[in-house]
Order: structure tokens, then sequence, then C-alpha cells
């Protein structure tokens, strides 16, 4: 690399090394922040305990939406007339294991290693702690020590992991977190899902579908809490009609494993109901991995999330030499929004470290205003949702004027075209002192192909009456914004 005695890319085993900056976590996040700086002229090292590629690759959203694809699009073709006999028998489920683990690459990650020697970014595997400023130790899968010095940053971008309940005993139970449910050979005959945000739904939705008995458990009053509310209703419609036991107001009091480790779960409710299972999964929240990396080294508290500012400079460390990227500061916690992060702060490295201006304006080049104002998401159940920016609720809280305005896809042509009997929902926030789109919501099937231009909407601040002349083709599914803009002139 270009300290003058690295070799490019290859795996590090030398016991003490200096780069210009360390990264510490090569999911997506640390693998778009090690490139931006790497391609800034900064040697990089990037350190990693598991698979390169991180949960997203591995655990989450490539395995999770390749076991929801066929889902959704049998769903799909039993509603377009002409295909309903031809879908109507089983999903094939060893194809569908073989295809997810196709996507997965079987959890190998060789190509993702080739991509790091392809951008001149070092690797040591292992453990990665913070030992002092500028400082990360690496214990090494044989048991040795690598120490890493970082000329200027230090990069913190572990993520996060599933946050399980404090029950008793409850590692013997061997319960699925969003690993297991991503990841599993076979199909559980019984399905306990314990909670409802979008791991929970998604899963619910996927494994539904391929057989298994499935049974959520939901300590509020709805799904997708943080979502419009017709988002959940409608999701929580799709999934009873799927066959699924889908329970509000629900708490776990405690869980057992019976016979054995494969014995049945016995599951006993707050309210003093049981239930029996094979396999209970806890989708009940995320915690930040900080747990173990070396904060106390620093004056900084284990386990907690990392607050940053908008270009993700760790607040409480003197001197600005930490980073905190991605899910590990609880901006967004989502895949694209943390390599968005990633993109922002690997420039301001590179900017701040060569001696270049900082652009820290409003949608600046190195500030993440879209982590307030405009994160989009899709839910890929049946049926999806899609979202940007804020939901009616949380526009009225922040002190805006706003309209909601509502239409349902029933009135779209493209939506008829698409599916007999489509049925969703569409909805947009309007601020109405400055007359732009402050959040939209979209349910219904196939809405996520519709989310990116909602997106452009609130990203660019585009007139509610400039999008009066956006003209949707006909007859797509991208009508309802006609009908949408009808409904605000009344």
């Amino acid at each position: 690399m270009r300290n003058g005695t690295q070799t490019q890319g290859a795996a590090v085993n030398d016991t003490s090394r200096t780069y210009d900056v360390v990264v510490i976590g090569a999911g997506p996040v640390g693998e778009n922040v090690a490139d931006r700086t790497s391609a800034a002229g900064l040697s990089t090292v990037i350190v990693e305990g598991e698979l390169i590629g991180g949960e997203c690759s591995f655990w989450a959203c490539e395995p999770s939406k390749a076991l929801l694809r066929p889902v959704l699009a049998r769903a799909d073709a039993r509603r377009v007339p002409g295909l309903k006999k031809a879908v109507a028998g089983p999903l094939d489920v060893p194809a569908v294991l073989a295809h997810r683990d196709d996507m997965v690459n079987h959890w190998q990650d060789e190509d993702q290693v080739e991509w790091l020697n392809s951008v001149s970014v070092d690797l040591v595997r292992g453990h990665g702690r913070l030992d002092g400023p500028r400082q990360v130790v690496v214990t090494t899968p044989d048991g040795g020590t690598v120490r890493l010095g970082a000329r200027h940053v230090v990069a913190v971008c572990t993520g996060t992991g599933a946050a399980l309940p404090d029950l008793p005993r409850l590692d013997e139970v061997r319960p699925w977190t969003s690993r297991e449910a991503t990841s599993a050979d076979a199909v559980p005959g019984r399905l306990v899902v314990v909670g409802g945000g979008v791991v929970a739904v998604e899963m619910a939705t996927a494994w539904r579908a391929l057989g298994a008995e499935v049974t959520m458990l939901v300590r509020g009053g709805g799904l997708l809490s943080r979502m419009e509310p017709f988002a959940g209703e409608l999701v929580a419609e799709g999934l009873r009609e799927a066959g699924a036991d889908v329970r509000f107001g629900t708490a776990v009091a405690s869980v057992a494993r019976e016979d054995g480790p494969d014995g049945e779960v016995r599951i006993t409710l707050a309210d003093g109901g049981q239930l029996a299972a094979d396999e209970i999964l806890f989708a009940t929240g995320r915690q930040p991995r900080t747990g173990d990396i070396g904060l106390e080294t620093i004056g900084l508290t284990p386990g907690d999330w990392l607050k940053v500012d908008d270009t993700f400079r760790v607040s409480a460390v003197e001197d600005g030499w930490l980073y905190a990227v991605g899910d590990v500061n609880h901006r967004a916690l989502m895949t694209h929004q943390g390599k968005y992060q990633a993109r922002i702060a690997g420039a301001v490295i590179g900017a701040r470290v060569n001696g270049r201006p900082v652009d820290e304006s409003r949608w600046g080049t190195h500030v993440a205003t879209a982590d307030s104002e405009a994160v989009p998401q899709v839910v890929f159940t049946d049926p999806e949702v899609a979202a940007v920016g804020l939901s009616a609720r949380e526009a009225e809280r922040s002190g805006r004027r706003v309209k909601v305005v509502d239409n349902d896809f029933g009135s779209v042509a493209g939506a008829i075209q698409y599916a007999e009997g489509y049925r969703g929902k569409a909805r947009m926030v309007v601020d109405l002192d400055r007359g732009t789109l402050v959040g939209v919501t979209f349910v219904g099937p196939g809405v996520g192909e519709l989310l990116y231009s909602a997106t452009i909407a609130v990203v660019s601040e585009v007139p509610v009456e400039r999008l009066w002349h956006a003209v949707p083709a006909f007859p797509t599914i991208s009508e309802v914004w006609l009908r949408l803009m009808e409904a605000y002139r009344g």
C-alpha cells in the first residue's frame, strides 16, 4: 500500500503496522469507508472477525430477500387471471433454500476479499479492539496479536446485533435471531415470532409461505409501529389471510426447551397462556456491537451507541480522530443508509486529511442530511410497504403545518392491471408552508419500485405544484401519483 511496505490487499500478519486509516468492521459500511479513503490516497486497513461483507451479505438483506422473492412472486402470480392454476401448488422448498445459499455464496467470502484487493485495502482477520487513541489491537484466529496504529482516523463500523429479552435461561432454548431465521436449512413445523417490526413481519411472511405454522406475538397494538398505521394494518391482514396467527398485546413471560436440544419450545405468556413451537424467533430490536471493542480505553462506555456529528466524528472524542459509521451510531439502521453514510464519511476523511475544504452545508457533500429527512425503506411482505421521509404523526410532532393526502390503489388502472383485486393505499404528507413533500408511503404489491421517485421528490424538495407536471405512464402503478395530485388539488 501507500506506506511503502505493505502488499496491496493482502491479509496482514505482521505484529505492528501503521496506516492512515484503520477501519473496524468489514460489512458494507466498513467496506465503503475503506474504499473511499483508499481512493483518496490514504493507506487503509480493515479489520473483521467474521465474514467480509458482514450482516447484510450473509445473514440479513441478501438471504432474507432470496427467501422472500419466490414467496412474493407466487403471491403476485396468483392474482393474475390465467396464472392462478399454474402456481396453485406449494413452493419448491429445496430450490428456494438452494437459491438462498447461492445468493450468499454458501457463506464464503473469497469474492469480497478479492474486491478489497482490487481497491488496495489491506485486511486483518480477527477481533479488533481500541487500545487508546488511534491504536487498535487485533486478536487473530490463531491466537496471535496484531497492533495497528492510525496516523489520522479510526472508523468504527461494527454494526448491530440482535437484542434479546431478559428471560431466565434463554440461552438454553437456543432461540432464533435474524441470523438463524435467514440461514436455517429446514422449515420448522411450528414457528413463534416475537416482535412486530420489519424482521418479524418479513420472516413470518417467508416461513409461513414455505410451510411453517406461524404465530406472531406482538407486545403492542399493531405491526410496523414506526410507519403509517395503515401499513401495519394491511400487512397484518395479509399475514392472517396467509394463515399466520397474529396476536397483539401479548408478552412472553418465560420459555423453555423440553426433552433435550431437539425438543419443543414451551412458551408461557404474561397472561398465563401457553404455546408450543419447534423454534422461536426473537425479533425484538437491535443493539450496538460496541461491548468489546475497547471503548473504555478512550473514556467511553462499552455497549453504548456512538453519538456522532453530521460528518460522523464521534462527538465525545477529542481531536476528531474517531468516526462511527452505519448502524453503530443509531441514526438510521438500514444497509443502504449505512452505505450512504460511508460514502460521506470516506469523502470527508479524505478531505480533512488532505487539507481540502469540508462542505457542511445542508445537503452538502460532507453531511448526512438524509438521515433525518429522507430515509427510504421497503418492507418485503405481502403486501409490500415502501416509505420515505416522515410519517404524518412525525411531521405533526415536528411542528410542521401539514396536509395528509391519501389514495386507494383501487382507482389506479395500472394497479388493476397488475393484479386482480389489488389492495393497497398511498399517502403523501405535504408541508403546507413550503409546498413540498416531507413523507410518502405506499402499501401494495410491487410498490417497492415506486420508492425512488418519492425519495427524489422529498430530497429535491420539489414543489407539489411542479409534480403536477410529472406525468406517469398509463397504465402503470405509478399513476397513483396523479391520483394523489388530484386529491391534493381537491
